[in-house]
């Protein structure tokens, strides 16, 4: 049997505003300089997927390349593409003073053409954790042959891993059916911890949700087939933008729940107890370094990455 090509599709285009302004994809956070790119690249690869694509701004383009980008080519075949806001569909207008990129589904969608095989795709600043690669590239490659309604898969991480003592955190909140499979998936923001639970902070005060509830990380499996069967859904999302409309996002849970609603596609939900960590904010950083260091001392990693 032919073996399944499969990407990693790395997310990097984000201005990271509450960051403090830095780009925080590039900030170092292992004991030989790596950053977090530096282990989902590894995992990945580890896992049995054959390239990286990076969605990047032209913007960063240079100091991208410098930081990571050159290193990666030397162990693996990469691509990049351009998340801008002029890839857009004809006849759209940007709206004047329009700087904030179109959110995670405009940039899926900017791979059309490039990618053209079963992919991952995740954040460039978050850890996700060596199992969940294995879990996704598998599924992936065990479906590659299902055609309609197309298979797709999700890392499902419980939200109480998925959370930063510096401020609320976005997510994906879903609900899954009895069969494992995604039965719905809404955009939540402000999610904080809340003792020993779980809440999504509101005008109204706190909302305590299960903290062992589903919670999209933005690590999907896809196909190429998510390209053609998500287009129509940004180019409505435009045209609905009101014309002083800076700021609102395409973001990638929701055009896959328009999906699901559709019944265009199946998204099997895999569960994983790994624990997210990421640079969401600048005081989120010495958190992320000393996490690194316990999975060296515990042998998860050992040395140079690549």
């Amino acid at each position: 049997m032919e073996k399944v090509k499969t990407s990693l599709v790395v997310m990097a285009a984000g201005i990271g505003s509450r960051f403090g302004g830095g780009i925080k994809q590039l900030e170092p956070v292992g004991p030989n300089g790596e950053i977090i790119m530096d282990y989902s690249i590894h995992d990945a690869l580890a896992a049995g997927f054959d390239r990286v694509v990076f969605i990047i701004r032209r913007a960063i383009e240079k100091d991208f390349k410098e930081i990571i980008g050159d290193r990666i080519s030397k162990v693996c075949e990469i691509a990049y593409v351009y998340q801008e806001n002029s890839a857009i569909p004809e006849g759209i207008a940007v709206p004047d003073g329009r700087t904030k990129p179109y959110g995670t589904g405009h940039a899926a969608l900017c791979c059309k053409g490039v990618v053209n095989e079963p992919f991952a795709i995740i954040n460039a600043d978050d850890y996700y954790g060596r199992e969940c690669f294995k879990l996704i590239h598998d599924y992936l490659v065990s479906t590659a042959d299902k055609k309609d309604p197309v298979c797709f898969c999700m890392a499902g991480f419980y939200v109480k891993n998925t959370l930063s003592e510096n401020g609320g955190v976005s997510r994906g909140l879903c609900q899954v059916d009895e069969n494992g499979f995604l039965a719905d998936v809404t955009e939540t923001h402000n999610i904080v911890p809340n003792g020993t639970g779980v809440a999504v902070k509101t005008e109204e005060g706190l909302v305590e949700i299960s903290p062992e509830s589903y919670a999209s990380m933005n690590m999907w499996g896809l196909t190429p087939a998510f390209f053609d069967r998500t287009e129509a859904g940004f180019e409505e999302f435009l045209k609905n933008l009101g014309k002083d409309d800076i700021k609102s996002e395409f973001y990638l849970p929701r055009a896959i729940d328009t999906m699901l609603k559709e019944g265009l596609a199946t998204v099997k939900v895999l569960p994983t107890d790994e624990k997210w960590f990421g640079v969401t904010y600048r005081e989120d950083k010495p958190g992320v370094v000393d996490a690194f260091k316990k999975l060296y001392a515990t042998g998860v990693y050992s040395g140079k990455l690549f």
